[in-house]
């Protein structure tokens, strides 16, 4: 299903090139045109570093045996976890002064004419998103590569459409309802990564080390050829959107249901106040 790898993949890459659309839009209300290029510099490095990252997680996880897989999809899948909701965070409660605070930092950098610390700055604000992206789809694409692919693929492109809709042909939207909106839309995926991650580490351990918490709580009988089935059409979508699984262990539920009734109620929280 690729809903859930395109909103991973737009979400992440329109917050880096929103960061470089303000970089460079700066530079040329300033009239500082030469120095352009090394924003460019920057972003290419870390798109080469992003690529060669997720390849070699990918080489990585091709080379283990079949039982560290397992290990290693419900480690990824936590780790994103933890990524995800830090990045959501930060764009939550900097979101509103990101445009000032982006343009206060170039300006000290072009005025000590650091060309580095331009090209370091350019480097940081992509690879990030960058290093995100791979973490949180390495779970994905384990599962379903192609997908994954084409989920990729289209965020990339309608992302960067995006924020050239915004910054150079001069359309204006709601960023911060935009953000909200996808926040409490990536808050729904983190909770089913984390149930997920807990589930293949269950796995990994056998249900008998984790007690009755690795026990069934619910098990339904929906074959795996029926579209309702996680892996089917229909339940695929659920699946990706909000964890849904046919089968889950008592400590994926409770992992599931616990990040979500935190996490949500925080983002609205924040938002409103705001």
């Amino acid at each position: 299903m690729v809903l859930g790898q395109y909103l991973i993949t737009f979400r992440e890459v329109l917050e880096a090139a929103l960061i470089t659309s303000m970089v460079l839009a700066y530079l040329a209300r300033t009239r500082r045109y030469p120095l352009t290029l090394y924003v460019w510099y920057g972003v290419i490095l870390a798109m080469a570093t992003s690529i060669a990252l997720g390849a070699t997680i990918w080489w990585t996880y091709g080379i283990l045996p079949e039982s560290t897989q397992v290990l290693f999809e419900g480690i990824a899948a936590l780790i994103a976890v933890a990524v995800l909701s830090s990045m959501i965070y930060w764009m939550t409660t900097k979101g509103k002064e990101l445009r000032s605070e982006v343009e206060k930092k170039v300006e000290i950098l072009t005025t000590r004419g650091a060309v580095f610390g331009l090209v370091s700055f350019a480097f940081v604000a992509v690879f990030r998103e960058g290093l995100e992206t791979v973490l949180f789809l390495t779970p994905y694409l384990v599962n379903d590569p192609v997908a994954t692919v084409a989920g990729l693929l289209l965020g990339t492109l309608s992302s960067l459409a995006l924020a050239y809709v915004v910054f150079f042909v001069g359309k204006k939207i709601n960023v911060r309802r935009f953000f909200y909106f996808t926040s409490i839309l990536l808050v729904l995926l983190a909770g089913g990564l984390a149930g997920y991650g807990v589930h293949e580490l269950i796995e990994y351990t056998g249900p008998s080390a984790w007690g009755s918490l690795g026990q069934n709580a619910y098990a339904l009988s929906i074959s795996q050829d029926n579209p309702f089935h996680h892996k089917g059409v229909i339940g695929s979508v659920f699946a990706v959107m909000f964890g849904y699984t046919v089968r889950a262990e008592w400590a994926r539920l409770i992992v599931h249901f616990v990040y979500l009734a935190v996490a949500i109620p925080l983002v609205i929280m924040v938002y409103r106040k705001k």
